[in-house]
């Protein structure tokens, strides 16, 4: 009995390391890929494509579209459109009663106007961009700064100020009776001989506006800077019909480069032979103070256009 207990315990010590050896993992061995040679490829940079440079002939552009499109259905949705407006038609109010004021009292320095000019512009400057004459607009109309809709309105509200200066300088004179001295202003009636002098003056008048307009919107990022240039083509017309009116032409108060304002300047006849002759000193009149300085204020536009296309400026 006593032999029989240690090989028990024997058995039970050797049989230890089998189970031991049994739940031992496995090792598994592991599998060496074998490496091919990866080919080298070259890279050559593909040739780059020389772009086509176009060139651009000289009216490329020049009557490219300038301005937002606008109509009749939304131009009143836009309240900043009123306040142009009204800017245009105070603007327009102030420069007549100036104009009505030196011509009333026989004034005749430029260096006052050119001061009231200037004032004025600044002032509406930032509401419509201070045209303050259809000569003006006609001109950013023609060149597609402006919409014809737009352009047409500021016109209307341009004779709208004329006639309300013109309004409120009568009213002051209505109201001084006898005490008043001098006569309310009018443009000397253009005689039959003389239509094409006066009208040219006028035109070329214009035309010298249209271009100084034209340039001073380049520096329109400095009011004062843009309203002294105005002012300056201003005076350069002035000074211009002044000395072909007068000195060459023996003309006088003939000339005023304004249309809406001329308006005012009681231009048209209003007695005649007949009808047909008051008709047609209306239309005379229309044409050498309104029509034809709006062909002017165009061609100027043109020429400030055009030699700013060739002398690189907008490119």
């Amino acid at each position: 009995m006593a032999t029989s207990k240690p090989k028990t315990a024997a058995k039970k010590v050797a049989a230890k390391p089998k189970a031991a050896a049994a739940k031992k993992p496995v090792a598994k061995s592991k599998t060496v890929a074998s490496k091919k040679p990866v080919a080298t490829v070259k890279l050559v940079a593909a040739p780059a494509k020389t772009k086509k440079v176009e060139k651009k002939g000289i009216f490329s552009g020049f009557f490219a579209k300038k301005y937002e499109d606008e109509s009749i259905m939304t131009v009143f949705k836009e309240p900043k459109f009123y306040g142009a407006l009204i800017g245009e038609i105070v603007g327009v109010l102030l420069l007549t009663l100036v104009m009505f004021a030196l011509s009333f009292f026989g004034i005749y320095n430029a260096a006052i106007y050119v001061f009231a000019f200037i004032a004025i512009t600044v002032a509406v400057f930032a509401f419509s961009g201070a045209h303050l004459n259809p000569i003006i607009t006609a001109g950013m109309m023609a060149t597609r700064r402006v919409s014809v809709v737009r352009g047409v309105f500021y016109i209307i509200a341009q004779i709208i100020g004329a006639w309300l200066g013109w309004a409120i300088f009568n009213a002051f004179f209505s109201l001084g009776g006898e005490a008043a001295v001098y006569a309310i202003p009018s443009m000397a009636e253009v005689a039959e001989g003389n239509f094409w002098l006066v009208t040219s003056v006028e035109l070329f008048g214009a035309i010298v506006l249209g271009f100084f307009f034209a340039r001073a919107l380049a520096y329109k990022r400095s009011v004062f800077t843009f309203a002294a240039v105005v002012a300056g083509g201003l005076i350069g017309a002035l000074m211009i019909g002044y000395i072909v009116s007068y000195a060459f032409l023996g003309l006088s108060n003939n000339y005023l480069f304004n249309p809406a304002v001329a308006l005012m300047y009681q231009i048209f006849p209003t007695a005649g032979a007949n009808f047909g002759e008051i008709v047609g000193g209306i239309c005379s009149a229309l044409a050498t103070y309104a029509v034809f300085p709006m062909i002017g204020g165009v061609v100027g536009f043109y020429i400030a256009d055009f030699a700013s296309k060739l002398s690189g400026e907008n490119n």
